[in-house]
Formats: C-alpha cells, sequence, structure tokens
C-alpha cells in the first residue's frame, strides 16, 4: 500500500536498524507526503523512536542503521545529524532536552541556530508563528525553562523545532507524561501544526489520539510494520481496536 496522493517529502527503503547483533528494526519502508501527518503506533519495545532516531541520524554510539532514508529526493543514508536538519528535517525527542536554566525565548532562538549560522538574515522569523501558536510560551518568554510544566515544555520542544522552519517535524511521543487535558491540547497543536505546511511523522503509544489526527498510519511490532493504512481505515480495523484501542476506549 502508499500513502494518498500527495508529493512525497520523506521516504525509507528498507530501513534496518542494528544494537550490536541484535536488529531493532526490520527493513522499514515508510513514506511522508508534503503536508501530510503520519503516525506510527505500536507497543513499547516495538522500534518506534528507533525508527525516528534512525531517519534523524541520533543513533547512539552503539546503534548502526542499513538502508535508504530520502528527503525530498535527496538520499541522507550516512549524512551526520547536523546536515540533516540543514536539509529541513528536525526530531523532537521523547526526553524534550531542554536547557532547564535558560529562559524560554533563548531556548527557542538556539533552534534558528543553524540558520543564523548560515547567514540568514531573517533567522528568528518563525519566533511570530511559534509565539502564534503557543501564547503562554510568549507570557512565559522570559521564565526559565526547568520552571515550566511538562505542557508547556512539550510546547516549547515543539516550538524550538519549529525555528529550524523545518519541511519534516518528528515527534517522539509527544504525550508522554502529560495528563488527559493536556495531552488533548497537545493533539490540537499537532492539527494546527498541519496548517502551517509542515510534515509531520508522529510516533505515538496514545493510538486512539494518534489516529484521530493522522492521515496514514503505520503498526510497527517487534521492529517490523505489521499493518498501513489511512489512518481513518486503520482506526475501525478490528486487530487495531483490539490491540490498540480497546483499553483506551473502556478508559474514557
Amino acid at each position: 500500500m502508499t500513502t494518498p496522493t500527495s508529493t512525497t517529502l520523506l521516504q525509507t527503503r528498507q530501513l534496518q536498524v542494528f544494537y550490536g547483533k541484535v536488529e531493532a528494526l526490520q527493513g522499514a519502508n515508510i513514506t511522508v507526503g508534503a503536508g501530510q501527518i503520519v503516525t506510527v503506533i505500536g507497543p513499547n519495545g516495538a522500534g518506534k523512536s528507533t525508527m525516528l532516531n534512525a531517519i534523524a541520524g541520533a543513533l547512539p554510539i552503539n546503534g548502526s542503521s542499513q538502508g535508504q532514508v530520502i528527503l525530498a529526493d535527496k538520499e541522507l543514508s550516512g549524512v551526520a545529524i547536523e546536515k540533516r536538519v540543514a536539509q529541513g528535517m528536525c526530531l523532537v525527542p521523547e526526553k524534550r532536552e531542554l536547557f532547564s536554566t535558560m529562559k524560554v525565548e533563548d531556548n527557542l532562538l538556539l533552534g534558528s541556530y543553524r540558520r543564523y549560522q548560515a547567514g540568514e538574515k531573517n533567522y528568528d522569523d518563525q519566533l511570530s508563528v511559534v509565539y502564534d501558536l503557543f501564547p503562554r510560551l510568549k507570557e512565559r518568554r522570559h521564565q526559565a525553562a526547568g520552571t515550566m510544566s511538562g505542557g508547556e515544555r512539550q510546547m516549547l520542544a515543539v516550538g524550538r523545532a519549529l525555528m529550524a522552519k523545518p519541511q519534516l517535524l518528528m515527534l517522539d511521543e509527544p504525550s508522554l507524561g502529560l495528563a488527559p487535558l493536556i495531552v488533548k491540547e497537545i493533539f490540537h497543536i499537532i492539527q494546527r501544526l498541519k496548517q502551517t505546511g509542515v510534515a509531520i511523522l508522529l510516533v505515538e503509544q496514545n493510538a486512539r489520539a494518534a489516529l484521530q489526527v493522522a492521515d496514514y498510519a503505520y503498526v510497527l511490532e517487534m521492529g517490523e510494520i505489521a499493518l498501513e493504512g489511512d489512518a481513518a481505515d486503520l482506526a475501525t480495523d478490528q486487530r487495531v481496536i483490539d490491540t490498540y484501542l480497546g483499553l483506551a476506549k473502556k478508559a474514557h
């Protein structure tokens, strides 16, 4: 199966990841169209974060990858993470990795540092866009990042990535550890992000919420893509309901 008709932005071809001799990701082929939200769902330990790190070039020292990562028709396999960012991809990692003692606005401006280094005169032009998306960040722009709530820190991590003006934004478990009301807000923001034209590759354990915002979805199990299809179709697929949505449904 392929994604709905859209200009292809990202493709992985037979992407494999090894930690030593252990194969953590097996021949993953995924496609993200320009302006699409594509989600990867699956259980803990399925290889979801590993996939994002491999695409971003951010595998740990003991990890290695094979296969192709193609962004906007450019082959990025073997290219350093900094150069992948320069080509238009940004990863918001699960741990957010903010500078807690620095002000909110300084954290945001760090996201545009590559553009500043490249000599772009308007390297900070996304600041108004980020503040429009996240009014709370504007209110707290002089506050230390470490004093913010979990939801606000997630907003800051996403905002910092947007400062780089990416074509592709990769989000690793953006709802992790957040209260239900904040999770709802984060997914509302993800929907709004789509309106800015950025494509989103979303890794999530909250399958119900992910399938509601996504255009297309992949189910990753034990390092392999087990299912794929339109997100709306997978949300009604009995296997997905039984495995990933059943408990969530009872909890609501």
